[in-house]
């Protein structure tokens, strides 16, 4: 997504239309779409300012206001597989598929190794002799 337009620029484009000019010749004289002129006259009728919004999503997720509790409940059971927490959410009414809950867990710091540090699962040569 591109940068917002100055406020320098939000300004002079209101002005220029208040000052009797249509949009379109605002657009021409700024050489701007029409619809960033038309968008800068509905944004300052609406909020009186012509700031521009913040881009992009809120900072956190759907997990984030859970933090506490999904830490509290791996420190209870650190055995709990993405499947089983994931159920528990959904009792408690948090809806995710179990790569949200993976890619939180990670952001948490917390791993999902299924082998202590140190071993390696055995090969497919090696299981097939044994």
């Amino acid at each position: 997504m591109g940068k917002p337009h100055p406020i320098e620029l939000r300004v002079r484009v209101v002005a220029f239309v208040k000052d009797g000019n249509s949009h379109r010749e605002a657009s021409r004289h700024f050489r701007v779409s029409p619809r960033f002129v038309n968008n800068m006259i509905i944004l300052e009728r609406t909020s009186g300012s012509l700031t521009p919004p913040k881009q992009g999503h809120p900072p956190g997720g759907k997990l984030t206001a859970h933090s506490e509790w999904i830490t509290e409940r791996l420190a209870q059971n650190g055995d709990l597989t993405l499947d089983e927490l994931c159920v528990e959410l959904a009792e408690r009414g948090v809806i995710v598929h179990r790569a949200t809950v993976g890619r939180f867990l990670h952001q948490l710091g917390l791993s999902n190794k299924k082998k202590p540090h140190g071993q390696r699962a055995a090969t497919a040569r090696n299981r097939q002799s044994t």
